[in-house]
């Protein structure tokens, strides 16, 4: 499909049962196995190395990847202005003594967090496909992502949430005009009530994995990392908060992308964290698992890590076993930890998912899965503003629930 952006996308497939289905109609999960579906592109119709050297040129905004993205029709974009984010050497770490560290800042992006990479792009493709009623449910900042893009593409949206997600969440769906339902539970029991609720009334699953284009729009963290990074400067290993994992699958399909297309020697070890009490990838890492079992009694106070089954997590493993990365825990404490140090050493705000990553490095260090005199890139997910306020050893000393 080259046409009005140039988009090179060619079809839909199943790495699991090797399914492949024409994008060109709307479609969720693999029609056969019922797993995640993804997006190829004919690369070789790419002029790569003309390509990539001519993206300086185009705005700083994820569509300057436009080839690479799912949406053929310029009218079909609905964006908000997705720049560039910042990557940021932090300096002195100490608990990384050795390890040159930067961060990955996505608290910069239109609703303060990575999902709008996912949702400008699915949103897009929906809108491009006719779908004009979406529904998602969510552990907060995906609900806020929809929403915004929804209201953008004049959408009918609805955002399913666990009850003890935290207010400002809710409240910012609404206001960009979403139907906000709270419901008990953790996302995997909202997962499937929000479906039942659904089902017959003709509304589209925008949720991780379960369509095929949110992933593309998470492809983008991968690509701007590579163009950032220029030669010779792609990071050892990128840290990355692991729920749903969409975010690990896509940097592992960009960096795919880009080393087929000749633009890239190697690709970074992909590393999860996750909070201890919620881990369900690092364990079937451990394990040697093919997939990730539902955790059993899930606690943790980073709402977008309370992912007790992440759906399709065959993807998840993939990308991070086909990196050589790895996985590892951290506690709750680590996490508020995180927290403060990102602010008060380095000036960064974090939502709790968004430093796990720093929490995580004395563990990396430990477990040998980082090195001194490697490079390291720690993904912040999502800005510190939702939770301003909080009082964390407040909520430490009440426990995770």
């Amino acid at each position: 499909m080259a046409d009005g952006t140039g988009s090179l996308l060619q079809r839909l497939e199943c790495r699991s049962c090797c399914t492949q289905v024409d994008p060109g109609r709307p479609v969720g999960v693999c029609p056969t196995c019922g797993l995640a579906l993804l997006a190829t592109y004919a690369l070789d119709r790419l002029e790569a190395t003309a390509w990539w050297s001519g993206l300086s040129s185009r705005p700083a905004t994820l569509w300057r990847y436009r080839e690479l993205l799912p949406i053929g029709s310029p009218e079909s974009i609905m964006t908000l202005g997705e720049p560039m984010t910042p990557l940021v050497p932090l300096g002195p770490v100490p608990e990384a003594d050795g390890v040159a560290v930067r961060l990955k800042d996505d608290g910069a992006l239109p609703t303060g967090s990575f999902k709008a990479r996912g949702m400008a792009v699915a949103v897009s493709r929906a809108t491009e496909l006719g779908l004009r009623d979406l529904y998602v449910p969510s552990a907060g900042n995906a609900g806020i992502a929809l929403a915004a893009y929804g209201a953008r593409a004049r959408s009918r949206v609805r955002v399913y949430l666990p009850e003890r997600t935290p207010e400002p969440m809710p409240s910012a769906a609404r206001a960009y005009g979403a139907e906000v339902r709270l419901l008990p539970g953790t996302l995997r029991e909202v997962g499937a009530a929000a479906r039942a609720l659904e089902a017959g009334h003709g509304g589209f699953d925008m949720s991780t994995l379960r369509e095929p284009y949110r992933v593309e729009g998470k492809k983008t963290m991968g690509l701007e990392i590579a163009e950032q990074a220029g030669p010779g400067g792609m990071p050892d290993a990128i840290v990355y908060p692991t729920g749903g994992g969409t975010g690990l699958v896509g940097m592992f399909k960009a960096f795919s992308e880009l080393a087929t297309l000749g633009l890239i020697d190697r690709v970074p070890r992909l590393l999860a964290v996750q909070p201890e009490h919620c881990a369900p990838v690092v364990r079937a890492l451990r394990e040697g698992s093919p997939r990730a079992e539902p955790w059993e009694v899930p606690t943790t106070l980073a709402p977008g890590l309370l992912v007790p089954a992440p759906f399709s997590s065959e993807r998840v493993l993939e990308a991070i076993r086909g990196s050589r990365g790895g996985g590892v825990t951290v506690s709750d404490r680590e996490i508020v930890a995180g927290v403060r140090a990102l602010a008060a050493r380095h000036g960064t705000s974090a939502s709790p998912e968004g430093a796990a990553p720093y929490a995580a490095l004395p563990h990396l260090l430990r477990e040998r899965l980082i090195r001194p005199g490697e490079s390291v890139l720690l993904y912040c997910t999502g800005s510190g503003i939702p939770f301003a306020g909080t009082d964390w050893d407040a909520r430490l000393d009440a426990g995770p629930g």
